[in-house]
């Protein structure tokens, strides 16, 4: 069992900046990343005064377990190519649900019988509609 204690980053390693050409920021990366890899219903949820453990939730949708698994994998090296760093994936070898984390962004990949069953639209849109 892992602590949940933060790791230090590498011992001399030195945060690189996005590489040019790449999209602006952390969040625009993955929208495009997805939107390459022809993801389907892709929704994105601002998590900002709602939690704290990301800026940006975004759920999307593959055909299969064998999308999923791609498009889960094109993301994390896409991010580590532009410069954000390495990404923790979970759920990639029965690829029907891949969480993503990437820091400020989390990302849900799911074959669409999963998504409907968990709803996570739903549950994270709490507040949405009455909110002041």
């Amino acid at each position: 069992m892992t602590s949940a204690q933060p790791q230090p980053a590498d011992a001399g390693a030195v945060p690189q900046a996005p590489s040019a050409g790449a999209p602006a920021s952390l969040f625009a990366l993955v929208l495009q990343s997805l939107d390459d890899d022809q993801a389907q219903d892709v929704v994105s949820i601002a998590l900002e005064g709602k939690s704290s453990i990301a800026d940006h939730m975004v759920i999307a949708s593959g055909r299969s377990t064998r999308q999923v698994a791609a498009m889960a994998q094109k993301l994390a090296e896409r991010i580590k190519q532009a410069g954000y760093g390495h990404v923790r994936i979970e759920g990639l070898p029965a690829a029907d649900w891949v969480l993503i984390d990437a820091g400020d962004v989390v990302v849900h990949l799911f074959r669409p019988e999963v998504r409907s069953f968990y709803n996570l639209e739903r549950m994270w849109g709490f507040g949405d509609a009455g909110s002041a």
